[in-house]
């Protein structure tokens, strides 16, 4: 079910042109999620863009969005929606916040199949 999860969380991220999108895959690394999404997007309306859109399209698939944070401001929006969460950063904020290095154990995951 993850799988499909996955897949569903990124084509929603893809479909609304997020840039430099990174898959981490978190099993083992951490327990708040077995995937991490990372992405952004050059204005806080296309962050807030594309986190409606991966919560539009998990609630059409069935998932429970367990919890948004971050819409209002537009700067890092977290979607969480069970084994995977979504981060939609703004691009200011992305490299202040650097995720990727901070959990830099967790190996990429190639989605490339998935677009």
């Amino acid at each position: 079910m993850t799988t499909t999860l996955l897949a569903t969380a990124y084509k929603a991220v893809d479909d609304k042109k997020a840039e430099d999108i990174v898959v981490l895959n978190m099993e083992g690394v951490s327990l708040m999620a077995d995937q991490f999404i990372i992405c952004h997007a050059n204005s806080e309306r296309q962050v807030q863009a594309i986190a409606k859109e991966v919560s539009d399209k998990a609630s059409e698939e069935g998932y429970q969005v367990k919890r948004i944070e971050g819409m209002d401001a537009g700067k890092w929006v977290l979607v969480d929606i069970g084994d995977v969460v979504v981060h939609v950063f703004h691009r200011d904020e992305r490299g202040f916040y650097n995720l990727e290095k901070l959990w830099g154990d967790a190996p990429m995951l190639d989605m490339a199949d998935e677009r």
